[in-house]
């Protein structure tokens, strides 16, 4: 494949009108970042403005060393000259054409012959045998018209590669054949590529980087694994699906005893509302300055132990906590289990689990069971108004 050289994205923009966009965000060659959150966040807009399909208020768009966008200076980049690949949700092919003639659209500046052969090559990369590649889209799958529609926006050779919810239109069998293939086509596509997609499970499988966005607002940017660790707020915290988020109230130094630098007294309420809780020391990060405040916390699953067996004594690390806890809900889901426990020193708060291997065989609705949590791995967020 061609190689179009340094083709870094970065993207600045700040509107209000005729729909507000705020945020700044970049993705390198190479990197695939996913642009997530609910319906009418502003993602495909985003997109939009990428491909030069909508001209923004206030933005600057570069890729590598072309400016795209920049209304500071009045520039404004057309479509057909940002060399941008784009894949439609609904595939967007040519219904009287065949899906090489389709794909050879992209390169009209070819002669024919030409055209034709690289098609013929683009299809046979994504998996279409010589028959499929002379039929009519109708006549093919919803996954091998995706295929199609991928093969066109790559035969531009484009420095940018747009993907608007392009799986979700497609079985869920498809869907795991399309994700290999763009794994493939990743370790050639020196490009940067930005994908828009409802589907969490789907970002962070395929994504190096994600664009969390909520009513136009770019609320955050960063690896799955960072974002899921230490989101920004409680609204990245719901959009990015991360189950147990608890109230608070930071203490800080205010605690029992004396704590190590970089500790903190955090106290566990069961709601809002409520006047006590349970004490876990935490790491202080300095960004929480005021004792007694109100905050909101998360834990990944991996600082949660469960054991059916009971534990006998205290915990010998001062952050962790060992609780009691009962099975209010399990189900299957093949390989995991997940699985809701109560935890009954918080008026059974429920704490939500994803269980793997042989341990969640023995587990049984009403089951009592102790709890560990590794308090190292609590995120604490202040509650803004």
């Amino acid at each position: 494949m061609t190689q179009a050289g340094d083709s870094h994205l970065q993207v600045e923009i700040s509107q209000s009108v005729p729909m507000p966009l705020h945020g700044s965000f970049s993705c390198s060659s190479g990197q695939m970042l996913a642009l997530v959150g609910p319906s009418g966040a502003g993602k495909t807009s985003m997109l939009r403005m990428l491909a030069g399909l909508l001209q923004p208020a206030q933005a600057r768009v570069s890729v590598g060393d072309e400016i795209w966008c920049d209304t500071s200076c009045g520039v404004h980049m057309r479509t057909q000259q940002r060399r941008v690949g784009f894949v439609f949700q609904n595939y967007a092919l040519m219904p009287h054409m065949t899906a090489i003639e389709n794909v050879a659209l992209a390169m009209l500046h070819l002669p024919r012959q030409i055209r034709l052969q690289q098609a013929q090559d683009w299809l046979q990369r994504m998996g279409l045998t010589k028959e499929q590649q002379h039929r009519l889209p109708a006549l093919l799958s919803g996954g091998q018209q995706q295929r199609v529609a991928l093969a066109r926006a790559l035969a531009r050779e484009p420095r940018l590669l747009l993907m608007d919810e392009p799986f979700s239109a497609v079985d869920q069998l498809s869907r795991r054949g399309l994700y290999g293939l763009i794994a493939d086509l990743r370790r050639d596509l020196q490009m940067p590529i930005v994908l828009v997609t409802h589907d969490l499970n789907e970002a962070r499988q395929l994504a190096d980087k994600l664009v969390v966005m909520d009513a136009g607002q770019v609320l955050q940017e960063g690896t799955p694994a960072h974002i899921y660790r230490s989101p920004r707020n409680a609204r990245v915290a719901d959009l990015v699906g991360i189950p147990n988020r608890f109230h608070g109230r930071w203490l800080g130094a205010g605690g029992p005893h004396v704590l190590p630098a970089g500790l903190a007294w955090l106290e566990w309420l069961p709601s809002a509302s409520a006047s006590s809780g349970l004490l876990l020391v935490v790491s202080d990060k300095g960004r929480l300055r005021t004792a007694g405040q109100a905050v909101t916390w998360v834990i990944q699953g991996d600082g949660i132990d469960a054991n059916p067996q009971a534990v006998h004594g205290g915990p010998t690390d001062i952050q962790s906590v060992v609780l009691n806890a009962s099975v209010s809900s399990l189900r299957s889901l093949g390989e995991i289990s997940l699985a809701t426990l109560h935890v009954q020193a918080l008026q059974d708060t429920p704490l939500q689990l994803t269980l793997s291997g042989a341990n969640r065989q023995h587990l049984q609705l009403g089951q009592l069971l102790t709890v560990r949590l590794d308090c190292r791995w609590i995120h604490v967020m202040p509650v803004r108004s």
